[in-house]
């Protein structure tokens, strides 16, 4: 065929509150572990994908710009698999905007592939179910499979690709959260996350992660689905403190906090001291994500702007799956 529909997605990104570090299989991103999120409302990313028989490569505007050739290749090889599943060779035009900061540890790449899967797949001509979508998400960054269902997230590791998708734990109406993020770089990271996690198993620290993952996730799914904020905060933070420490012991060590980072960790846990409930945790990168509930998140905003080196505050309730827009 000598053209192909166009498709326009949109997808939130995630925050993970037990963490993603590490592959048992770098090609496909198999987890070494399962992991638990938030998909973040307020925060997102819409994608077009145009196939046309006319052009001689695929093409990438970002945020209204060209892409530069890393990020090309990186959606190529994604486009590359749509193209593989529905039996076409045409190249595509992809323009994708994001309403906040890429790539500087507001998982970013969760929400950019995951609306990419899907917009490519819909303007491919296929249908993907839910697990199907999620796991050619994982393809392009392993947090985006993740933000392909609703809400609260759990993605499953495995050894294989046809198991290793996520599910809705449950769906966002069920809790009224916040994450209020302190922005404390927008800068791109020196390091991304797709260069990390090779790193994860030259730390003498990932087998100790590792080891009681699954103690942890038990007790953030329940902490979830009892809506308990001060057991959730207990195990995300505990948990955020080992994948860090990870991290800062791999080969090159990786060190993503600011001293800004630090000062929002203690206020945190000066806030609590007071009696205002939060948490708090650091995807890889400088920026600090606090969990309240929503009647706090008010307050907590107030708060982190007074810290100094925060540069703004953003604030997200849980945030729906991804999902197409109408053409």
């Amino acid at each position: 065929m000598s053209s192909l529909k166009a498709a326009t997605a949109l997808a939130h990104p995630n925050i993970a509150f037990i963490k993603y570090w590490g592959n048992r299989d770098q090609a496909l991103r198999l987890p070494s572990n399962s992991s638990i999120s938030m998909n973040l409302a307020a925060l997102e990313t819409r994608t077009t994908v145009r196939f046309d028989g006319q052009l001689a490569a695929d093409g990438l505007d970002l945020n209204g710009a060209p892409a530069a050739p890393a990020q090309v290749a990186r959606v190529s090889a994604m486009l590359d698999l749509v193209r593989a599943m529905a039996g076409i060779s045409e190249f595509a035009q992809v323009t994708s905007s994001n309403n906040f900061p890429s790539g500087s540890g507001i998982a970013s790449s969760s929400s950019a592939f995951a609306a990419l899967a899907l917009a490519a797949s819909a303007a491919a001509g296929l249908a993907l179910d839910e697990p199907a979508l999620s796991r050619l998400s994982r393809r392009g960054s392993g947090s985006a499979s993740r933000s392909v269902p609703a809400g609260f997230v759990e993605w499953r590791a495995a050894d294989t690709d046809e198991e290793s998708y996520a599910v809705s734990v449950t769906g966002p109406e069920h809790w009224d959260l916040v994450d209020s993020i302190a922005v404390i770089s927008e800068e791109h990271k020196a390091v991304g996350s797709t260069a990390g996690h090779p790193l994860a198993d030259t730390s003498p620290l990932q087998a100790a992660r590792l080891h009681g993952v699954e103690q942890r996730l038990a007790q953030a799914r329940q902490a979830i689905l009892q809506r308990d904020l001060p057991a959730l905060a207990a195990v995300m933070e505990l948990d955020n403190h080992l994948m860090h420490a990870v991290m800062m012991t791999s080969s090159p060590p990786l060190l993503y906090w600011q001293p800004a980072s630090l000062a929002v960790i203690h206020a945190v846990a000066a806030w609590r001291a007071e009696g205002l409930q939060a948490g708090y945790t650091l995807d890889a990168g400088p920026n600090v994500h606090v969990l309240s509930a929503a009647a706090d998140a008010g307050e907590v905003a107030v708060r982190l702007g007074k810290i100094a080196g925060v540069q703004r505050v953003l604030q997200a309730a849980p945030g729906g799956p991804a999902r197409l827009l109408p053409a």
